[in-house]
């Protein structure tokens, strides 16, 4: 929804000056996600938990209606990418009549590794519409102390 100010007391804004003041025309960002013309885009993007503990750091996606066939799974470059794509088609031939009804949905969600995680021991699972991954940690050898150096 936009505002529109009167300037000038006319309504419509004067072509060169008025065009590319910001008072003009009061709306909200046009990649505002959450509401606005784009407010669509990320609507079938899955809500992710992220969580850690000692030994990893645990991704949780709520994905539900799909199968473990449907994901896509990959790590490059330092990125971890999550992606799916479902098809479905349904057809029904009568004799008056042909029904043909079909949808397309798709998702990719991207993450960048942690460095002290070990993308080659990443694992996945897939249970309730909740796709778990588990990535392991490096084990850190701790640094020895501190040690003085006198100088010679």
């Amino acid at each position: 929804m936009s505002l529109l100010v009167k300037k000038n007391g006319n309504l419509f804004p004067n072509l060169v000056s008025d065009f590319f003041d910001t008072d003009v025309v009061v709306r909200p960002s046009l990649f505002d996600l959450s509401g606005g013309l784009m407010s669509g885009l990320n609507a079938n993007l899955p809500s992710a938990n992220i969580s850690e503990d000692e030994k990893a750091f645990k991704i949780e996606l709520a994905a539900p209606g799909l199968e473990k066939k449907d994901f896509k799974v990959e790590t490059d470059n330092g990125t971890l990418t999550i992606s799916s794509e479902k098809q479905k088609e349904e057809k029904e031939e009568r004799e008056n009549y042909r029904r043909r009804e079909f949808s397309f949905s798709s998702f990719s969600r991207s993450f960048q590794l942690p460095n002290n995680s070990v993308p080659e021991k990443i694992e996945a699972k897939y249970e309730g519409g909740i796709l778990k991954l588990t990535l392991p940690k490096k084990e850190i050898t701790p640094t020895k102390q501190k040690k003085e150096i006198k100088v010679a």
